[in-house]
């Protein structure tokens, strides 16, 4: 099977889009929705859209996985943002109905600083040698996940860097009805994105752990293909979200031949997300963590410890996992 993209950029909708006029079930405070029509959008049929495979769209945060410090090392997604002047500007030309010409970006001088060691996503425009900000006002980058650095403390928890492991959650090789959770040698990673998610990740929507025992877990992105999707209907799509198991879940992300990224979201088709029992939940999963080629002693307060005690144990659901860490 080939290697699926990788999430370094925005992805567009597989449908053409449009704006109605009333609050976002999506995101709060937000006046507008962005809905699908039925038009397949002219980048999805450019990409050979119908050729993709379909996955399975996380709910989590995006990481990667990249070179540091001579290793493999986890990345935790970071934008350079505009300032509140450049913000302000940028506002006024979008709401000033002179979208025919096109907004400057002075790039030195009009976004926030970021770390020294911030670099920006593959794949996004360059000017001069300077990264350019998508239609967002946004510059997609990363920064790389160090232990001492509290704010991404949750990203910390699925890996270990003295031997260079993460913690990974996808199929079993030899059962896709089951899932496993695993010790992956980050190595093994290099240049790909996943998905964090978890108990402190964007509202937690698949249960995992809890406040008193979080748990954590890296989803390599087209790690969950999709084996019967309809046709590319609106309509039938929407039949397929709202009246079969396979389609409890956050979307759709279409990985084509020429390496684009296409999704769709539930939120497209006017449909809630989260939901009370998703697609991930309703599978066993099975825990592979024999850490005894290691030879070593894992804090005692860390995943890897706690998962290594209950290694070969199947759960019934990835909600049903409760460490006592």
């Amino acid at each position: 099977m080939r290697r699926l993209g990788s999430v370094q950029r925005k992805m567009p909708c597989v449908f053409v889009t449009e704006v109605k006029e009333e609050p976002s079930t999506k995101r709060e405070h937000q006046p507008f929705k962005v809905l699908a029509t039925e038009t397949v959008s002219h980048k999805a049929l450019d990409a050979d859209i119908y050729n993709a495979i379909p996955t399975e769209k996380v709910d989590g945060t995006c990481c990667y996985v990249t070179n540091y410090k001579g290793q493999p090392y986890l990345w935790a997604r970071l934008d350079r943002k505009p300032n509140k002047l450049a913000e302000k500007r940028f506002k006024n030309f979008l709401h000033s109905k002179q979208n025919s010409k096109e907004f400057f970006w002075n790039v030195e001088e009009d976004f926030k600083p970021v770390p020294e060691c911030w670099i920006p996503a593959k794949e996004i425009e360059q000017l001069n040698g300077n990264p350019m900000p998508d239609e967002n006002g946004h510059i997609p980058g990363w920064v790389p996940v160090e232990k001492s650095n509290k704010q991404y403390c949750w990203h910390s928890s699925v890996v270990n860097y003295e031997f260079e492991i993460a913690l990974v959650l996808r199929h079993h090789p030899d059962d896709p009805g089951l899932l496993e959770i695993s010790a992956v040698p980050l190595a093994d990673l290099l240049e790909q994105t996943l998905e964090l998610i978890g108990t402190n990740i964007n509202g937690n929507p698949y249960g995992l752990g809890s406040k008193k025992h979080p748990l954590h877990l890296l989803i390599p992105h087209g790690a969950f293909q999709i084996r019967n999707l309809p046709t590319l209907k609106h309509s039938d799509l929407l039949s397929w979200f709202n009246g079969c198991r396979e389609g409890k879940i956050e979307g759709i992300v279409w990985h084509c031949n020429d390496g684009c990224l296409i999704k769709v979201h539930r939120h497209h088709l006017g449909l809630c997300w989260p939901i009370p029992d998703t697609y991930m939940n309703s599978k066993p999963v099975l825990i592979n963590m024999n850490l005894n080629k290691y030879e070593y002693a894992f804090d005692a307060k860390c995943l890897f410890n706690h998962f290594s005690k209950i290694d070969n144990q199947k759960f019934g659901r990835l909600k049903d996992i409760i460490l006592n860490v």
